[in-house]
């Protein structure tokens, strides 16, 4: 197992948290996302709405293992769980699905079921 390297405390307890669960659920992609939030500030994913819209599909359950941007306009019903949002991205997503942490959507759905990872 990587040893986590963060020293943002609540990055820290996120990545610990989704390994956990990750072994407790047998469940791959929480151990996907914890990995993704372990690796080097540069390689950290920045996604604009733009790109969310043009990806997803009415419905859909996305994380973003990273950051939202706001950039772009977000044309249908979708949820997003990411580490960060900007404040006006999240506006534009709950104007018209949802925004979530990624701890949120953990305790709404354990099991990862439905979900993918976009980035």
């Amino acid at each position: 197992m990587k040893t986590i390297t963060k020293t943002n405390p609540q990055l820290r307890d996120l990545i610990k948290e989704l390994r956990e669960l990750s072994k407790k659920q047998n469940v791959k992609i929480w151990k996907r996302i914890a990995d993704d939030l372990n690796k080097s500030t540069r390689r950290k994913r920045e996604v604009n709405l733009e790109r969310i819209n043009r990806v997803t599909k009415e419905n859909e359950i996305i994380v973003i293992p990273g950051k939202v941007l706001a950039s772009g306009d977000l044309k249908h019903k979708v949820t997003i769980a990411a580490f960060q949002f900007s404040e006006k991205a999240r506006e534009v997503i709950n104007k018209n699905g949802k925004a979530l942490t990624i701890q949120e959507l953990i305790k709404k759905n354990p099991k990862g079921s439905g979900v993918r990872i976009i980035g």
